[in-house]
């Protein structure tokens, strides 16, 4: 029988081996393709422990080998990449107009991405059972192709806890809401992991493993919508807060003296960009057709019009772009990113807003060289893709699928 200590010991070496094991895995999804000898220089790895791991990867179809390449000195080496077909992790972002589903193979490639308008105001159980019903047509389109599901995140325009319970999710209706448990139950208790998280956050990570500044530290996603969050990575890390809710940059106050917003108050920047209010200013006839329930043609319709040179649109777009960079001026001396990525509603409207959020951050910063502002490259569903991600970033932390 094997003593404490022994176990304790045998624990140890587990948990050694599974972190070299995601270090190689890391490593290979940022330089492949690679040879054994390239991980083991780059790591610090031996070679022999090299071997084993890629092995390991290997027979869990997490690696695969591509073949040799002969022009380097010495013995042609076997070239390794990520194995792309056997997984998939599914993010479905949740907004209050519409629904985007994304699926992405393990090297973030794209298995396919849906959006269905859906308005998901009103009583939370049907809004669960829509969540579910397309999270279920999903995973079987995904499944039907032979792959093994990773995990499934839920991204939540609003406050979402620790436990992935949603505290306060306004723009949906959702004063508090199990979302987990829920659609656990509403899937049948998968063999996945189902989570919930803040859309903005997750657009943040989306940006950090496979956007355009995949490289950067420090930088913050602002996710347009029909309100606005910020989804803010410092040194690499998401930042929270201590209640969860950092970036709530939507009722940030710019003008006591303004609108009214949502939230009771007036002047605050959903007040101003938030697309009921841009809609409202760029398309007034837009309010007599009564409540929209899919800002996807409202934007279309102002892209066309500002391409056309609509002096209502442009101008609401150039009030727009001032009220965006009095805001985005606040968060690069608040938190000195290194950039400011436009995401979701702002990436269409980008080529109006982003000269006039330039020229207001450049009115009204203190810091001498502030980060730069950018449009996201990952699209609307930057929050869904973040969703998926977070599986992926789940087996690079250890949770690894099981050998076959």
């Amino acid at each position: 029988m094997i003593g404490t200590r022994g176990a304790a010991q045998a624990a140890d070496l587990t948990d050694v081996r599974t972190t070299n094991l995601t270090v190689v895995l890391r490593y290979v999804r940022a330089h492949a393709p690679c040879s054994r000898a390239d991980i083991a220089a780059s790591t610090g790895l031996n070679k022999a422990t090299v071997s084993s791991l890629v092995t390991d990867l290997l027979e869990r179809r997490l690696l695969r080998e591509t073949g040799l390449v002969a022009n380097r000195i010495g013995r042609p080496a076997t070239m390794l990449t990520l194995e792309s077909r056997p997984y998939a992790a599914v993010g479905i972002e949740v907004a209050a107009d519409h629904m985007t589903a994304v699926a992405i193979d393990l090297a973030g490639e794209r298995l396919l991405s849906w959006r269905r308008a859906s308005p998901l105001t009103g009583p939370p159980g049907k809004a669960v059972a829509a969540v579910a019903a397309l999270a279920g047509r999903v995973v079987g389109k995904v499944t039907g192709q032979g792959r093994q599901i990773l995990g499934l995140t839920v991204a939540v325009p609003g406050l979402v806890a620790a436990d992935d319970t949603v505290r306060f999710a306004p723009h949906v209706g959702w004063p508090e809401l199990d979302l987990r448990a829920q659609l656990v139950k509403a899937l049948r208790r998968p063999a996945y992991d189902v989570a919930v998280d803040n859309d903005a956050n997750l657009a943040a990570l989306a940006e950090q493993r496979d956007g355009g500044y995949a490289d950067i530290p420090d930088l913050v996603h602002l996710l347009g919508g029909v309100g606005v969050g910020a989804g803010i990575i410092v040194e690499g890390r998401p930042l929270r807060g201590g209640h969860g809710r950092a970036g709530q940059i939507g009722h940030l106050q710019l003008d006591p003296g303004g609108p009214e917003c949502g939230c009771g108050r007036r002047g605050c920047l959903d007040a101003y960009v938030g697309l009921p209010a841009l809609v409202r200013r760029a398309l007034p006839d837009t309010a007599a057709d009564g409540p929209v329930v899919d800002y996807a043609p409202e934007i279309e319709r102002i892209v066309a019009l500002a391409g056309a040179g609509d002096a209502t649109v442009t101008g609401a777009l150039v009030e727009a772009g001032a009220r965006l960079g009095h805001a985005v001026a606040t968060l690069l001396d608040l938190l000195d990113p290194r950039v400011v990525l436009l995401g979701g509603s702002f990436a269409p409207l980008a080529p109006w807003l982003l000269p006039t959020v330039e020229a207001e951050v450049g009115a009204r910063v203190t810091i001498p060289d502030a980060g730069r502002i950018a449009v996201s490259t990952l699209g609307p569903g930057a929050a869904a893709v973040g969703g998926a991600a977070r599986a992926l970033d789940r087996v690079e932390a250890g949770h690894l699928p099981a050998l076959p």
